[in-house]
């Protein structure tokens, strides 16, 4: 059979001309496919395995990884068949969101990169160094916040609002338990401090206008959600243009028990979830970090989502 024909049979099928799509850009393991995809090891691994066979592509292994990429060297007329069949669905949605999701996992590997010069550079951490600690390191930060609006979502006794608000305008902080509520606003109260608001509220239903903040916070409050889509909508909904969402949250993980301890409704979040949610809301400039790892089991990993509200 002619072998343009064969190429045409395996370009028909959406997932295998995604892949191509991406391993066309970058070499990328199996682990970086599935994140981007968001499919199975199995349904990945078996797509790359017809495309290996039909020589489109080649793989190269490191350790237990195996990373893939388009084969080099192709004849001319099956390059030029991938890359029209490329373009014919490169302005539709799923190809963009494969594009962005690329983007991040390529922003991802140059992080880990940096951070790994970065500590064999200086040894940051490594030594104990009098007064250097990450609670003084956070109230130095604290103290840079601008005079704005901020609300806190979730924010139970609200200690993080305690200190934004000696900076800031005003900090609303939102909570569904009353007891939280009326804890919070004794202690502001006790420390003085009037532009702190606790209200009694669902972080997807949030109690306040369109518009009306600068700074939404969901700190370590989504995983809480029954649809964190809905909590971050809200969040969308509350900002500002040129407002901005931080979101800090788990990673994904298996301890079940978190249900039962930290009455915890998600064992956290993929990066490529939270990512996807405030895509999904609205915002731009998504940006999705790894902030924090613990060193005991179950070694939870925390997460730095954060988001911009365009003016219009």
């Amino acid at each position: 059979m002619n072998a343009s024909w064969d190429i045409l049979k395996t370009l028909s099928d959406p997932t295998r001309l995604r892949l191509l799509a991406l391993v066309a850009r970058e070499e990328l393991s199996v682990a970086e496919l599935q994140e981007i995809l968001g499919m199975g090891q199995s349904r990945i691994s078996s797509q790359l395995a017809l495309l290996r066979t039909v020589n489109l592509v080649t793989d190269r292994r490191e350790g237990k990884n195996a990373f893939y990429s388009l084969r080099a060297n192709l004849p001319a007329r099956t390059l030029a068949l991938i890359r029209a069949a490329i373009e014919s669905v490169g302005e539709l949605p799923v190809i963009g969101e494969d594009r962005e999701n690329l983007d991040r996992i390529l922003q991802k590997r140059r992080r880990t990169q940096e951070q790994y010069f970065n500590l064999i550079a200086g040894r940051l951490g490594k030594n104990y160094c009098p007064g250097r600690s990450w609670e003084a390191i956070g109230h130095l930060a604290l103290r840079l916040t601008p005079a704005i609006d901020i609300a806190d979502l979730g924010a139970g006794e609200g200690l993080l609002s305690q200190l934004l608000a000696h900076r800031a305008r005003q900090v609303w902080c939102i909570d569904n338990s009353p007891r939280m509520v009326e804890v919070g606003t004794e202690l502001a109260k006790k420390n003085g401090l009037a532009n702190l608001t606790y209200k009694l509220g669902d972080i997807e239903k949030v109690p306040l206008p369109d518009k009306s903040v600068d700074l939404a916070i969901l700190s370590q409050a989504l995983h809480h959600a029954q649809h964190p889509q809905v909590a971050v909508n809200e969040a969308f909904r509350i900002l500002r243009p040129g407002g901005q969402l931080l979101l800090l949250d788990l990673n994904e993980h298996g301890f079940e028990k978190a249900r039962e301890l930290y009455a915890d409704v998600w064992l956290g979040f993929k990066e490529s979830a939270l990512h996807a949610f405030l895509k999904k809301a609205g915002f731009a400039k998504v940006e999705v970090t790894a902030v924090a790892r613990e060193e005991a089991e179950p070694y939870f990993e925390t997460l730095l989502v954060s988001g911009v509200k365009n003016a219009g």
